[in-house]
C-alpha cells in the first residue's frame, strides 16, 4: 500500500484524487489546498466518490500530525511553472516523500530552466527522495511516446508528432488557456503576456533530443490563433465566425540548421476532427495515429497516478520520463 498526500483540489486536482481513490494499492492520507473555501470539506466528496472522513487541509503539517504512518508520495497538481514549484517541493522532500508533479515545465527543465532544476534536484537528493514531472502532454504523447518508438529505428532523420484536439470536451479551464472565445486583440495581448500556450512544448522538443543524442542549435516555438470559419457554440462560450477558438503552436528542434524536431499542438472549440500522429522519418520509417486522440483530462489523471508506483523505483533526485519505470497501470 503506498500513501499518499494530494496537493491541489481544482478541476486536475479532484479528477485525479477520483482516480486515486480507485487504487486498492494507494492509500489517500490527506488532501491540501490553500483555498480557505476547501478547508474542512471531506475530500472524498469533493472526487465525488463517498465520503471518507479526511478533510482538505491548508497545511501539510496538519496531516502530518495525524497521520499514523509517514506518506511515502506527494502527488503535486498545482502549477505550470517551475518556479512556483520549488516550494512545494521542498516542502514534500523535507517530510520525506516522494514527488510526482504535473507542473508541465517540469518534464525536462535543464535547458529552460536549469536554476531551478538543479535546484529542484539538489533538494531531493539531500532528502533521498526522488521527483518527476509527467502528463500526457508534456510527458507522454508529444515526447516519450515518440522516444518509445525509435526503439526499432536504425537510423532516425526526423521526429514530427501532431497532437489536434476538438477542446469542447476539456474542461473550461484548458479552454481558457487556449484563448477560446477571446476577441482577436485579447487573444494577441494574452499571447504577448506570455499566458495563452501550451505550457511545455520546448520541454517536450529538449526531452526528445536528450533521447536521440542530438545537440539542438535552437528550440524554436511560435503559437498562432484558430479561427472558427463558422462560429460554434460547442465550447463554455460561444465563439462568433473567424474568432479565436483556440491555438496552433509549433515547436521544432533544429540540428545544423536542418529541424529534426518538428511537434504541432492545435487544440480549438469545433475541431472537427482529433487525433494523435507520429511520424519517424527513418530506416525503417513508422507513422502512427490514435483515431479521436487521446482524452486529456483523463489521461493526465491516469498517468499521474500510475507514476505513483514508478516515483518509488527511481533514484533520488530529479528524474524524468527517460529514467524513470514504465508508468503502467496497476490495481
Amino acid at each position: 500500500m503506498i500513501s499518499i498526500v494530494q496537493f491541489g483540489a481544482g478541476p486536475l486536482g479532484r479528477n485525479v484524487l477520483r482516480y486515486l481513490y480507485d487504487r486498492k494499492g494507494i492509500h489517500v492520507a490527506g488532501v491540501v489546498d490553500l483555498n480557505p473555501e476547501l478547508a474542512g470539506h471531506d475530500a472524498g466528496e469533493l472526487a465525488d466518490v463517498p465520503a471518507n472522513g479526511v478533510s482538505v487541509s491548508q497545511s501539510l503539517d496538519e496531516i502530518l500530525k495525524t497521520a499514523g504512518e509517514p506518506p511515502r508520495v506527494a502527488v503535486l497538481t498545482t502549477v505550470s511553472s517551475i518556479a512556483g514549484l520549488v516550494d512545494q517541493v521542498r516542502l514534500s522532500a523535507e517530510a520525506g516523500m516522494h514527488i510526482v508533479s504535473t507542473c508541465e515545465e517540469l518534464l525536462y527543465p535543464w535547458n529552460q530552466h536549469p536554476d531551478e532544476a538543479r535546484e529542484i534536484d539538489r533538494i531531493c537528493r539531500e532528502n533521498n527522495v526522488a521527483c518527476l514531472g509527467t502528463g500526457v502532454n508534456p510527458g507522454f504523447l508529444m515526447d516519450f511516446l515518440p522516444v518509445v518508438f525509435t526503439s526499432t529505428s536504425r537510423n532516425v532523420d526526423q521526429i514530427t508528432v501532431e497532437r489536434v484536439q476538438d477542446a469542447s470536451t476539456r474542461r473550461i479551464p484548458f479552454q481558457q488557456k487556449i484563448g477560446a472565445g477571446l476577441s482577436p486583440d485579447e487573444f494577441e495581448q494574452k499571447k504577448a503576456d506570455g499566458i495563452l500556450r501550451h505550457v511545455g512544448l520546448p520541454e517536450s522538443v529538449d526531452l526528445i533530443a536528450a533521447a536521440m543524442g542530438w545537440e539542438l542549435d535552437e528550440n524554436r516555438e511560435t503559437l498562432e490563433p484558430v479561427l472558427s470559419p463558422e462560429g460554434t457554440d460547442a465550447g463554455y462560450v460561444s465563439i462568433s465566425s473567424n474568432m479565436p477558438a483556440g491555438v496552433e503552436q509549433v515547436g521544432s528542434g533544429f540540428v545544423n540548421g536542418k529541424e529534426v524536431i518538428r511537434l504541432v499542438f492545435r487544440a480549438a472549440v469545433g475541431e472537427p476532427r482529433s487525433y494523435d500522429r507520429i511520424h519517424i522519418s527513418g530506416e525503417p520509417e513508422v507513422q502512427t495515429e490514435i483515431k479521436g486522440g487521446l482524452h486529456g483530462d483523463i489521461a493526465t489523471s491516469a498517468i499521474t497516478v500510475n507514476a505513483v508506483r514508478s516515483i518509488t523505483r527511481c533514484r533520488p533526485g530529479l528524474n524524468t520520463m527517460l529514467d524513470a519505470p514504465v508508468p503502467a497501470w496497476f490495481s
